[in-house]
């Protein structure tokens, strides 16, 4: 097994030279912009960044960012995906979510700030509607001299809405149209080979390359 590095970034997959045979190597769109999409099964089984960077996970709802998180990351990352369905137990199954909504962001935000404050490493799970999270998170990685790593999801409104009815829970047609109007633009930004503001590096992955994920470690040196 070999390591290339992706800047602060470095994935690990099987194969030839770096991992994965040279015709299907990630291509970079532009500096610590990389591709991954369209990779199948050649894919990188594990990416490694720095000890004490943040790494936000962002894509269409459905799309997979909490089957990778719980997959990959080492203590299962920080997801408002969790902290819902922790609050659910607890809860009337009568009593709808919109009504205590507001206690479960509140509570997925109390968990991440403290989280950046104790300057520990961090996968973070983002909607990518709410640049704010990701200013948050940039500037808490900046403080500390650390990087802030997106790992954007491409997937299809089809893969995304089909991950939905997966699950048994969707979101609404505005709320899905919000979604897919973010990722739109942060697709944008890294296929022109641009970092969305705060970021250190990106690296987009379909459906395909995001299965073989297996691990998203954190290293005294990831070289």
């Amino acid at each position: 097994m070999t390591v290339r590095r992706f800047g602060v970034l470095a994935a690990t997959g099987t194969g030839a030279v770096d991992g994965v045979p040279a015709a299907r190597r990630a291509r970079s769109i532009g500096g610590p912009v990389r591709d991954l999409r369209g990779r199948g099964p050649h894919g990188p089984q594990w990416l490694g960044f720095a000890e004490g960077d943040i790494v936000v996970v962002s894509g269409l709802p459905g799309g997979g960012k909490s089957t990778l998180i719980k997959r990959a990351a080492q203590d299962g990352g920080i997801d408002s995906q969790d902290v819902r369905e922790r609050w659910e137990r607890r809860m009337p199954r009568a009593l709808p979510y919109a009504v205590y909504r507001p206690l479960v962001r509140c509570a997925h935000y109390w968990g991440l700030w403290r989280t950046l404050r104790s300057g520990a490493s961090a996968v973070v799970h983002d909607c990518g509607t709410q640049s704010w999270v990701r200013s948050l998170l940039a500037t808490a990685a900046r403080r500390r001299g650390r990087g802030l790593h997106l790992l954007l999801l491409d997937t299809t409104p089809e893969e995304a809405l089909s991950g939905q009815a997966a699950r048994g829970r969707g979101v609404s047609a505005y709320a899905f149209a919000r979604h897919r109007g973010a990722v739109a633009r942060l697709l944008r930004e890294a296929e022109s080979g641009r970092l969305p503001a705060g970021c250190t590096s990106a690296v987009l992955l379909d459906r395909g390359a995001a299965a073989c994920v297996t691990r998203i470690a954190f290293r005294q040196d990831p070289s």
